[in-house]
């Protein structure tokens, strides 16, 4: 008796559930990709490789800078500027090994 049932036809509504379905999908992402939602993992290499620029620049130049200043001042040219070079390329290295190690 179940087949003579009157009522909307069950394949039918299965049907139209899945069209709806496949177009909000399709929506979404489109509007991912007009968003650049798409572009996430791209801007994350591109800032961690900024950030591996400006620690290697800024520990090169900090040291130099210290060791030009500790040299002007204690008369010990050149070796305060190249001891404090070394020191910041240290630290450098030791900060990109350490943004490049994934958190624990």
């Amino acid at each position: 008796m179940a087949g003579n049932e009157p009522g909307p036809d069950p394949l039918g509504e299965d049907a139209r559930l899945q069209s709806l379905d496949q177009r909000l999908r399709d929506a979404q992402h489109d509007e991912a990709q007009r968003t650049g939602a798409g572009k996430a993992g791209t801007d994350a290499g591109y800032r961690l490789g900024n950030r591996v620029l400006a620690e290697l620049l800024g520990g090169m130049i900090g040291g130099a800078l210290i060791g030009w200043v500790i040299d002007r001042f204690a008369g010990t040219s050149p070796w305060g500027l190249l001891v404090m070079l070394f020191l910041g390329i240290i630290v450098a290295f030791r900060n990109i090994i350490r943004i490049s190690q994934p958190p624990k």
